[in-house]
């Protein structure tokens, strides 16, 4: 699985980018793809669909789009293509607050879905997407903040990243590729390998 892809948008469509990585361009389809200028790098944390017919990239360009469009789909009824339509018109936050609200007539102004699909969604998700999350130190670097996402996004757990955190803090002025790197180094050698 791709858990994420850095590079440049090389071109926009209505509905997706195609981002430019060591010389490969990667359609990824993006909730809104005019919020992504032409030539910027970017990180976008990526879910990649499988079917029999189509291997698909849905991207975000943050954890916590990520992670409510993956609850989405968990949903019956809910697939991929609607999830990201939703998020295209709700952020990520506005959509935790419905949900944890009970506000299946917000959900149910969503595109592609109907009464029984919000209700569905409010009776499968309410009380999962609220974390108890604690507020990043005022003083710590975008790119330690970017890695440590991406690490997440591999799938490391917060208790095992919260050891490396500390040890990769004291490490400044490195870009996220590099604590990446470092990061995996020190989980290697916690683990034995």
């Amino acid at each position: 699985m791709i858990a994420f892809i850095k590079g440049v948008i090389y071109s926009a469509a209505a509905d997706s980018v195609i981002i430019e990585n060591n010389g490969i361009g990667y359609r990824v389809f993006v909730a809104d793809p005019r919020s992504l200028r032409l030539g910027s790098e970017v990180i976008l944390y990526t879910y990649q669909q499988v079917r029999e017919d189509d291997i698909s990239l849905f991207g975000f360009e943050s954890m916590e789009g990520y992670e409510v469009f993956l609850r989405l789909i968990s949903v019956k009824g809910v697939g991929a293509r609607t999830a990201l339509g939703m998020l295209a018109v709700c952020s990520p936050k506005q959509m935790i607050t419905y949900i944890e609200s009970n506000d299946v007539k917000a959900l149910k102004g969503l595109p592609g879905i109907g009464a029984k699909t919000a209700s569905q969604i409010v009776l499968d998700l309410k009380g999962k997407l609220v974390e108890d999350s604690k507020e990043p130190l005022a003083e710590e670097n975008q790119e330690l903040s970017d890695a440590m996402e991406a690490l997440k996004a591999l799938g490391y757990r917060n208790a095992e990243l919260s050891a490396v955190h500390k040890e990769l803090a004291a490490m400044e002025g490195l870009h996220t590729d590099e604590y990446i790197r470092k990061a995996l180094g020190i989980l290697a050698k916690k683990s034995g390998v």
